[in-house]
């Protein structure tokens, strides 16, 4: 894993209610597992043909990832505008940086970032 889990929960606690207060990060809503509660989650969009790539900064058993992963599905904010996003799944850091292009910004390779989730637009 990337980052270390107790990092990932003071994000989720603390950083992350900021984050959605402020109101500029692109906010991912999703459904829990097990609660089927709603969760937002602010985190970098990157677009690609089709669909977004997401950098999994806290590796693939996150539970936005999980949550994601199991439903199905989720709706992208970005600047106020909502995106359906369908069909999720873990792809390489291959495969994510091939969808990008050579001009997209790279995280520093000490932050260990080698799983992606991409997910494809809704049609319609």
């Amino acid at each position: 894993m990337p980052m270390p889990r107790w990092w990932a929960h003071l994000n989720k606690r603390v950083f992350n209610p900021i984050e959605l207060r402020r109101g500029v990060r692109p906010v991912l809503t999703h459904v829990g597992r097990s609660s089927g509660a709603t969760h937002r989650t602010p985190l970098e969009a990157l677009p690609v043909a089709g669909g977004y790539v997401f950098l999994l900064v806290y590796g693939s058993g996150s539970d936005w990832v999980r949550n994601v992963l199991a439903s199905g599905h989720a709706r992208l904010t970005i600047a106020g505008d909502d995106i359906e996003l369908t069909a999720p799944r873990l792809i390489s850091e291959e495969e994510a940086w091939r969808a990008l292009g050579d001009d997209a910004k790279r995280p520093p390779r000490f932050l260990h970032i080698t799983e992606h989730l991409r997910m494809d637009l809704v049609e319609g």
